[in-house]
């Protein structure tokens, strides 16, 4: 529909308004404006409409202008004024500015021109400040502005948020005309409408189960991203209260990050000013708080890793950088090492940020204790199973970090007490083989040769020697950056695997003595509570047992396979005398660190078995 404003010589729709003729003539003078209004330091002049008229009373004078018969502000500033000869006006802070009342004085005149959703917001605003109710005239500024504000603009989606962007710069009389609420509800409202009619439009039977999904599109969700972030965050809280879809929110919010933080990297080199630093800012902290409703699944993990780097680099507030990582942490199972290796941005400090990843490291453990705890409440300690979900995402972070660790690990500035932090913080159920936390600890002696003997030794004993497979024991023996204790503990567990493996014992007397020496205490020294949660880390370390003995027995399957194959090809020989070589060798390491009596006679005792052993596999060969 086509609104317009008209002269005296035009017929439109909608009732336009039209001053009652004379016989006297209406024409616009040519000779030079008896008002000059200023605006924002532009001038207007505003014609007289001359008619035979002696008298220069000042009620004639209201007669003479349109605007100021019109407009209430402008007649009380004449009255105000007490003077016939009054020349010029000058009005302060107007709405829209210049243009904004260049449009109100066409439409006082009857200049024609359209009422569009791009000034209708201008229109309103200046007709508001400018008082053009139907006190002073039938059919005014105010009425005409209102009718296509409801039957045009809030109608529609589109047209509420083309006025809504026009708003942005009429603060404050947009508000207290209530312009910019009405067109927030009127887009939250209209676009729950289009999501329930196009889901409706879009349901379809999936492959015959029964099953019904939904295709909708949401083209509002890039056009919200022209919002300054206060209109959008008000925008956003209408949209949920509406009911507005969750998954259509998170990919408007994810939109309008990627747009209004595009490129703040490139910006904070160039320009250091505070005004670009808190603009980010606020805008981070704003997002961040509308995404604190959402629903945690529905956040990607990846525009939260991108969130947080953000974050970091505005320097946001506290609790917003809390806020992401709890979040991350809730989910870290899912994440990959790119997101965990988030730069720092300080000074003198490690090339990662340590610090958030132990924070986020926290969370995940928090959530699996909490998870655990409601489990166990539900179900008892009994129910639990080797594949829980809390058990696999717990060994899915300990390979992640384990990989983590190994990526930090040759950093030359990272402290020896922040790389030990992270690993004492990883429960030792969280490991099935401690090879990557080997291989971790070995690139960072590598990197650290500064390090202190005492230091070493510090590190080295959060390896656990009994968790090292096979290729890892056998490098570690050859490591002469490990402490020589570290390297006698390798040599020593090998050796009792090996006894294990000849005598055909399953290797439960180390484990055995471990369980009874961790959980001696009686049970009538604790209290209930205590003594549940021993026999939860009780059942938990049988867990891990077992699954280290499959790892044992697939290894010991291996080499039993190897043997075979090499008896066959006549290669046996060669092969058992230097697998039995490199045991002797180890054997013989131990022996330096000065073994007691008893030890010497039990590996004599063991070499004299271990011959005769070869012995009789000798003579067996055909």
């Amino acid at each position: 529909m086509l609104f317009s404003v008209i002269t005296n010589f035009t017929v439109v729709a909608l009732e336009p308004f039209e001053e009652k003729k004379s016989s006297d003539t209406w024409i616009f003078s040519d000779v030079a404006g008896d008002i000059t209004i200023y605006v924002d330091g532009q001038s207007f002049l505003m014609h007289k409409r001359n008619r035979i008229i002696s008298c220069h009373s000042l009620i004639l004078f209201f007669l003479k202008f349109p605007l100021v018969s019109r407009s209430g502000r402008i007649r009380k500033m004449v009255a105000d004024s007490r003077d016939p000869s009054l020349s010029s006006l000058q009005l302060l802070n107007v709405p829209g500015g210049a243009l904004a009342f260049e449009l109100a004085a066409k439409f006082c005149y009857g200049t024609n021109f359209e009422i569009t959703a791009a000034n209708v917001a201008h229109l309103r605003c200046i007709a508001d400040y400018l008082e053009m109710t139907e006190d002073y005239q039938e059919e005014n500024l105010i009425a005409r502005t209102e009718t296509y504000l409801n039957e045009i603009v809030l109608q529609s989606l589109e047209k509420s948020l083309e006025v809504l962007c026009a708003c942005q710069d009429l603060h404050p009389i947009v508000e207290e005309v209530g312009l910019v609420d009405r067109c927030i509800d009127a887009i939250a409202i209209n676009a729950g409408k289009e999501q329930l009619v196009s889901g409706l439009a879009h349901l379809e039977c999936d492959g015959g189960s029964g099953k019904l999904r939904m295709h909708c599109q949401d083209w509002w969700v890039e056009d919200l991203s022209v919002l300054k972030i206060d209109l959008y965050q008000r925008v956003i809280s209408a949209m949920r209260r509406t009911g507005v879809r969750s998954d259509s929110i998170v990919t408007s919010l994810m939109h309008y990050a990627q747009m209004s933080l595009k490129g703040i990297e490139r910006r904070q080199v160039w320009d250091s000013g505070l005004l670009v630093g808190d603009k980010h800012k606020l805008i981070m902290e704003t997002l961040v708080g509308l995404l604190a409703t959402e629903k945690i699944t529905s956040v990607p993990l990846s525009f939260l890793f991108g969130m947080l780097r953000m974050a970091i680099e505005v320097d946001a507030d506290l609790d917003c950088r809390i806020e992401l990582e709890r979040r991350i942490g809730l989910q870290l199972e899912m994440a990959s090492l790119d997101d965990l290796l988030i730069p720092s941005f300080q000074t003198c400090d490690s090339l990662f940020d340590v610090d958030t990843f132990h924070r986020i490291l926290v969370n995940f453990l928090q959530r699996i204790e909490e998870e655990d705890s409601e489990g166990s409440s539900q179900c008892g300690y009994e129910s639990e199973d080797l594949k829980s979900p809390s058990h696999s995402s717990v060994l899915k972070v300990g390979r992640l970090m384990d990989a983590y660790l190994a990526e930090i690990a040759p950093d030359p500035y990272l402290k020896l007490q922040k790389f030990m932090a992270i690993i004492e913080l990883l429960p030792d159920y969280a490991r099935i083989v401690d090879d990557g936390l080997y291989r971790a600890i070995d690139i960072y002696l590598k990197a650290h040769p500064s390090l202190t003997e005492s230091e070493c030794k510090k590190l080295c004993k959060l390896i656990d020697c009994q968790k090292l497979s096979q290729d890892a024991s056998n490098h570690a023996a050859q490591n002469d950056r490990l402490p020589v204790q570290m390297i006698v503990r390798v040599l020593y567990f090998e050796q009792l695997r090996l006894k294990s493996a000849l005598s055909g014992n399953t290797g439960d007397g180390p484990f055995s003595q471990r369980m009874i020496s961790s959980s001696g205490v009686p049970s009538a020294a604790v209290s209930p509570r205590d003594n549940y949660a021993s026999l939860r880390r009780e059942n938990r370390e049988l867990k891990l047992e077992v699954s280290r003995m499959r790892v044992r027995l697939s290894e010991l399957e291996k080499e039993q396979a190897c043997m075979k194959h090499g008896m066959r090809d006549g290669r046996s020989g060669v092969h058992g005398r230097a697998f039995f070589a490199s045991i002797s060798r180890g054997i013989g390491r131990i022996a330096m660190f000065g073994p007691t009596d008893k030890q010497q006679k039990s590996s004599s005792k063991s070499r004299g078995t271990e011959g005769k052993s070869r012995r009789r596999q000798r003579r067996s060969v055909p």
